[in-house]
């Protein structure tokens, strides 16, 4: 089972932000983990300057005065967490974001970095195919992007999460991590395999055969029951769903049908393949899920 001691939460001091801090802070209790806030400064959009290559005024750069009032906004967000009992660390950098938060996290050791899929002034700032989704290609840690409070029907402490697993590497990680987490939760789980025939036309015709469809049900069935251990069934309590269609769909779905509080995704590898595909499944599905989506990369 995974350990999570140590979490990082990028604070913009927009609403969103102070939703994914309080998602931290549930997860902090659980695990008895650290919560690291880091707020980036970052330079005002500039006009062009009427000299081709003229340097920036130096107003660009965030003075010391601008950087104390942002620690001491910190200081004032982390509070709640603090009379929890939670250890806190503020943080305050300056440079690009996405960059800033995959270096913080990495020099921290963050065991999860925990953020808005967009914050202040809307899909100005934390938005995916932005901020968030450079954090998602880049951390080496998993990732929990929480929409906004006034579009989510998920509430802390999670009680039902869903699991998709496709029986790769990545997905049985993320499984393991959904384990766990429902584990501290006292949640119940649902593990989720999605047939695509859409991207397999041989399989597309066979699952026409009622015959070969329910012997593909009954092997992934068989496959997924061998996933729950004893340990998991004793501490979970997991339940097993197979679908047919595309799997962002499904995974939305059933998410949607059964209120599910948190969706724990695997993400593969990061060659030029894997990137490519990254929009597809696990894109779709942090877009458009209505409740906090943790991926796991491996």
């Amino acid at each position: 089972m995974m350990d999570i001691k140590r979490i990082l939460c990028p604070i913009d001091f927009s609403d969103v932000s102070r939703h994914a801090l309080e998602h931290a802070s549930a997860i902090a209790k659980w695990y008895e983990a650290d919560v690291a806030a880091l707020h980036v400064m970052t330079p005002p959009l500039l006009p062009h300057p009427p000299v081709l290559f003229a340097e920036p005024p130096h107003s660009t750069v965030p003075s010391e005065l601008d950087r104390r009032t942002a620690q001491d906004r910190l200081q004032e967000w982390l509070a709640p967490l603090r009379l929890a009992g939670i250890k806190t660390d503020p943080i305050v950098d300056s440079g690009n974001t996405a960059s800033c938060i995959v270096r913080t996290a990495a020099s921290i050791q963050a065991d999860l970095i925990a953020m808005g899929t967009h914050g202040l002034g809307g899909f100005d700032r934390l938005v995916l195919g932005s901020v968030t989704e450079k954090v998602l290609r880049k951390a080496t840690c998993p990732v929990l992007t929480v929409p906004p409070a006034t579009s989510t029907t998920a509430k802390v402490p999670y009680t039902r999460l869903l699991c998709p697993v496709d029986f790769s590497s990545s997905s049985l990680a993320a499984l393991q991590l959904a384990f766990s987490m429902a584990e501290e939760a006292d949640a119940a789980l649902t593990v989720l395999h999605v047939f695509d025939c859409d991207a397999d036309a041989e399989r597309s015709l066979a699952f026409d055969s009622p015959e070969f469809r329910r012997r593909g049900e009954d092997e992934a069935r068989a496959r997924l029951e061998e996933l729950l251990t004893d340990d998991a069934r004793t501490w979970c309590k997991p339940s097993i769903c197979i679908l047919e269609g595309k799997p962002y769909r499904q995974i939305l779905k059933v998410a949607e049908n059964e209120a599910a509080d948190l969706i724990v995704i695997g993400v593969r590898g990061r060659n030029p393949i894997d990137l490519a595909l990254f929009g597809s499944t696990t894109n779709q599905v942090v877009r458009h899920a209505s409740c906090p989506v943790l991926t796991l990369r491996q």
